[in-house]
């Protein structure tokens, strides 16, 4: 029996080193026709290269017809992909370090279209109306149909002071939207906080943490609000028309609530892409509750911060469907003043789901707008109560009035820092999305408290 199978062991062996031997002539020849493809297809560049320098109409440098070259064949890979030049290299640059010129708004392409993914707070566009989802159909005069990204951005950047009119197309509107913008410079505070008084002792809170950008000072300033109110109940992280931004800063803040296993992975066609990045357990907070706002102008590291929030179950997502940018671009330099970005990896989330073109569906679904509540105003009284009711109501205006004297005598400059720090009832209530994420802290804040 052990000869028997040692000579079809040995048969099988002889079998596969004659398939090798009869396959390599073969392979080569393969690699030979790629080769020679490839060559052919440099040559045919190079060739049409010389006939627009030789015979087209106006004389055209040669760096300038590479440079289009290259414009064209990074943009025409994927909507990401795109070749800089130095004014572009050096914008990148500059954004990335929270200070930047134009309008504020972040854009790509959706089936085709230029598609606002979010305006940045406080900026010129944002103050004009802009919104997250509206198709920008002209830049002044100047029709979007088949324009790159790079075109449009550098069509919308100029001179601070300078007007620009952008016509949009949005959902539920009839007729496009013309929207007239004053170009300035963009400075983002990636980072604000704010808090929410759960009961009118004003004991117990809620922190509230807007992150609009995910620039290279996120980490700094989330890590700030949670030291200056240590005792919050709970976190409410507001996401929403957050284009993104650095990945280091969103696992960054994933490290803060996650303690164990990947936080997001990235794959792509070269193994040397392919990379994990995973939670640490030092100096992790599993237990403060978490409610984290999106919308569609939620997109890629928001997209990640989100996702991997709710794929552990570290938070609950309340809002609208994400943006759906899941692509991994790497900027290479080249030279010292130019340089490519590239498309090389998708992400891809704690549970293997990707966000590319897909998005991520919040637990919650809230849609924008103001919170429908019963009206504590309306006159309900009894008629035999009316006497007794009127003359309550007349005590309370004077005690009221006196309380507002005495407090109007001792304003003082902290007084009106306190209130620019409290979100007031007045604002959850014109916030439906904010109210339910409040409901939702409170709701994990019971689960805890009977742990």
């Amino acid at each position: 029996m052990f000869n028997k199978n040692r000579k079809i062991i040995t048969g099988a062996f002889v079998a596969t080193a004659i398939g090798m031997f009869a396959l390599k002539p073969t392979l080569l020849s393969a690699k030979n026709a790629q080769d020679s493809s490839k060559l052919e297809a440099y040559l045919k560049f190079t060739r049409v290269l010389n006939l627009i320098e030789d015979q087209y109409v106006d004389d055209v440098n040669t760096t300038t017809l590479i440079d289009k070259a290259l414009k064209g064949l990074m943009a025409n890979l994927d909507a990401h992909s795109a070749y800089m030049d130095a004014k572009a290299f050096k914008d990148l640059n500059i954004q990335t370090k929270g200070e930047f010129g134009g309008l504020g708004i972040v854009v790509g392409m959706k089936k085709g279209a230029l598609t606002v993914i979010a305006p940045i707070d406080d900026t010129p566009a944002y103050r004009a109306g802009v919104k997250a989802g509206d198709i920008i159909l002209k830049i002044n005069d100047k029709s979007t149909l088949g324009m790159t990204i790079d075109e449009a951005v550098s069509l919308m950047r100029g001179k601070v002071g300078t007007k620009i009119t952008l016509t949009l197309v949005r959902k539920g509107e009839t007729k496009p939207v013309i929207v007239h913008i004053t170009r300035g410079i963009i400075k983002i505070e990636s980072v604000k906080s704010k808090f929410i008084y759960l009961d009118k002792d004003k004991k117990d809170k809620i922190l509230y943490i807007k992150i609009s950008s995910f620039d290279e000072k996120v980490v700094k300033g989330v890590k700030e609000a949670l030291s200056k109110n240590p005792n919050a109940k709970g976190i409410i992280f507001d996401l929403r028309n957050n284009p993104g931004g650095l990945l280091s800063q969103a696992t960054g803040l994933l490290d803060m609530f996650i303690d164990h296993g990947v936080l997001v992975s990235q794959k792509g066609r070269n193994p040397q892409e392919n990379t994990e990045y995973k939670a640490h357990k030092e100096n992790t907070n599993t237990k403060l509750p978490i409610a984290i706002m999106v919308n569609g102008g939620s997109a890629s590291a928001s997209e990640i911060v989100s996702g991997a929030m709710q794929d552990t179950r570290r938070a609950i997502l309340v809002g609208e469907k994400t943006f759906g940018k899941g692509s991994v671009q790497i900027v290479v330099p080249i030279g010292q003043k130019e340089g490519v970005k590239l498309t090389v990896a998708r992400y891809y989330l704690p549970s293997g789901r990707t966000i590319q073109n897909k998005g991520v569906t919040p637990d919650i679904v809230v849609y924008p707008g103001k919170v429908t509540k019963k009206d504590e105003n309306a006159f309900t009284i009894k008629e035999a109560e009316l006497k007794q009711h009127l003359e309550a109501k007349l005590k309370e205006i004077d005690a009221k009035k006196k309380s507002k004297e005495s407090k109007d005598n001792n304003t003082t400059n902290t007084d009106d820092k306190l209130k620019k720090k409290i979100i007031t009832q007045k604002d959850i209530y014109n916030d439906a999305q904010l109210k339910s994420a409040i409901d939702v802290v409170k709701v994990l804040m019971l689960r805890e408290g009977k742990k």
